[in-house]
């Protein structure tokens, strides 16, 4: 059984910290992992190798699985395909990792994952939510049985973990049978580990000196932004730098050959918190170069494909090896690690990366087979009918024109916000509120819709807050909005591929705001693009109060808007807005977009219409 946080707290509070944190997690953490041959080397009995010995293993890596066991999209309800034609899920993976372990002896590898597991499909959600896994003697998690069965040896700590709360993360603990590691996850009162900071496996080799393979779990000090209403007073997510410093040197020093470590953290150096958090969102390139001692890093958090990547560090001179496999199961990452026998001990001689694409096997069947019922709960769960629509809507060409779906998005937490407001302080304000494009794919068709077609707007588990913001606040918040989309010369051709994602920024942080009419003028620069701003027949009033319904990832400051992190909140809801919308739905039967739809903003070059 892994590693918990009470087993672990509990053999580390008799003693000194530094002590206890190593000698506490060595114990029930380390694992052995048998090798090839029988122990009896060339040079006699179970001795050291010789002189020169060289002895390879494989450590396999997966990231941001985000509950995708199945080639299957819940909220199409048919087989998972995109642009590229990949392929996604456990079950792809597993047949990827039966073929290395058949190539490579399963003695020779190790199976890890970099985080967000358990958030991300309507087959996560429904064993969060609907059938609970926390309910008493409720069922086990789909990807805890697919990764259990798989043979995971360790995975990182994602932040969609921390998503539907710590019990739920707590019971997903106990039902996987490797640990799940988070060295920068601490208990807000003692400050230690709230989970198992590492794992040591040994990797016995025909030469008879086993392989100490340290592995460390590092998750994103964003956590403590996005997921405040989960952890708040309870852990404290310190920088992945700061952390990776204090337990590298305790790892080697506890004999460690080889220290990967598995970091829920991209690459590029970037915060979409801004200067909200001290610390690093995308630090993993931070940690290989600054932190002495690590030869491996598999990379989450960014959902982006990196084969292999080479940093030096500053300090020792010598490459780490960084790979991030892309997102969903869609790629698995192979570290190739060759070690010599020298002076005494191992030495890593080389490590390479690269990475398979899923898309190129088949599902394995010990997989679907194990988690069929599970599948089909789901599919009819996301199959009901919940209301009807007067017409078809599409998010399309939502990114670049004001689209009723979106608006409907918009008028359920108008709606929301202004009720649970009525009759109290605030009631008088007028409410604006913020939506983005989760999914270009997104639609509600004419006639029946059903619990996946109103879900599919609404992929994250974010819930719904009231803030208090001026006119001005209201301006700024829609020119930093703004910068998503690349400048545009009045006259020149207009490529919709080519004319939003400026500067890679994702569509999920690019906002539309309701309840007021303006511009966005694309042959501007940044900053100046908002012009014709009004609300209620005048120019938008800098001094005027507003309330905006915003999600709480918003709110908590992600993608670094400016102002709403910092107003005043007025109201905050705990049921996330994809319920809000489906309960809308059921309530009023039809959706009528005329009731609802209007056109508030668009875009124009020096004031001519780009659409």
């Amino acid at each position: 059984m892994p590693l918990n946080r009470r087993t672990f707290l509990g053999s580390t509070a008799a003693t000194g910290a530094g002590v206890a944190l190593a000698g506490g997690v060595a114990g029930p953490a380390e694992a052995a992992v048998r090798g090839s041959g029988d122990g009896h080397g060339p040079d006699g009995g179970h001795g050291r190798p010789g002189k020169g010995k060289r002895y390879s293993f494989t450590v396999m890596g997966t990231t941001d699985l985000h509950g995708n066991v199945f080639n299957w999209d819940y909220f199409t309800d048919k087989e998972f395909d995109d642009a590229a034609h990949n392929d996604v899920g456990l079950a792809k993976i597993s047949t990827l990792v039966d073929q290395v372990r058949e190539e490579k002896g399963r003695h020779n590898t190790l199976l890890i994952d970099a985080g967000d597991t358990i958030q991300g499909t309507q087959l996560s959600y429904y064993y969060a939510k609907v059938d609970p896994i926390t309910a008493a003697r409720g069922p086990v998690h789909p990807m805890a049985q697919a990764m259990n069965a798989i043979g995971y040896d360790a995975a990182a700590l994602g932040n969609h973990e921390f998503n539907y709360g710590i019990p739920v993360l707590r019971k997903f603990e106990e039902q996987c049978r490797f640990p799940l590691l988070g060295a920068n996850a601490l208990d807000a009162k003692t400050l230690k580990p709230a989970f198992a900071p590492y794992v040591i496996k040994k990797l016995r080799t025909p030469f008879g000196r086993e392989v100490k393979v340290a592995i460390l779990g590092l998750t994103n000090p964003g956590i403590a932004i996005w997921d405040k209403a989960n952890v708040q007073g309870k852990m404290t997510f310190p920088g992945l730098e700061e952390q990776a410093a204090k337990w590298v040197p305790k790892l080697r020093s506890m004999g460690a050959d080889v220290v990967f470590v598995s970091a829920h953290s991209g690459s590029d150096g970037s915060s979409s918190y801004g200067d909200l958090l001290p610390y690093v969102e995308n630090a993993a390139t931070l940690v290989a170069e600054r932190v002495p001692g690590i030869d491996a890093i598999l990379v989450g958090h960014a959902h982006v494909e990196i084969p292999e990547r080479r940093v030096v560090n500053k300090e020792s001179g010598k490459d780490v090896v960084l790979s991030e496999p892309l997102k969903w199961g869609q790629r698995l990452t192979l570290f190739d690690v060759d070690l010599v026998w020298e002076r005494g001990s191992w030495t890593v001689e080389r490590v390479g990366s690269r990475v398979l694409n899923s898309s190129t096997v088949a599902e394995d069947r010990k997989i679907t087979r194990l988690l069929s019922d599970e599948h089909r709960k789901v599919v009819a769960y996301v199959n009901q009918v919940i209301g009807t629509s007067t017409a078809a809507m599409s998010t399309a060409d939502a990114p670049w024109k004001d689209e009723p779906i979106i608006d409907l998005i918009n008028h359920v937490q108008v709606e929301t916000v202004k009720a649970a407001l009525a009759g109290g302080e605030w009631a008088a304000l007028p409410v604006l509120s913020q939506a983005s494009c989760f999914s270009r794919t997104a639609g509600i068709p004419a006639g029946d819709v059903t619990i996946r077609d109103a879900a599919g707007l609404y992929p994250f588990e974010n819930t719904l807050e009231a803030r208090l913001l001026t006119g001005a606040q209201i301006l700024e918040y829609l020119e930093y909005s703004a910068r998503y989309y690349v400048r545009t010369a009045a006259g020149a051709p207009v490529d919709t591929s080519k004319l939003t994602n400026a500067d890679s920024i994702p569509d999920y942080n690019y906002d539309v705001v309701s309840g007021l009419t303006y511009e966005i003028d694309v042959a501007k620069p940044v900053g100046s693009r908002i012009v014709n701003a009004w609300f209620g027949g005048a120019a938008v009033d800098p001094a005027a109060k507003f309330v905006l319904a915003v999600n709480n990832y918003r709110a908590s400051g992600g993608g670094n808007f400016p102002h709403v992190a910092a107003a005043q909140q007025l109201w905050a809801n705990s049921d996330e807005i994809r319920n809000t919308i489906i309960g809308w739905v059921r309530e009023a039967g039809t959706v009528d977009a005329g009731a609802f739809a209007s056109v508030d903003w668009k875009l124009k070059r020096d004031g001519t219409p780009v659409f």
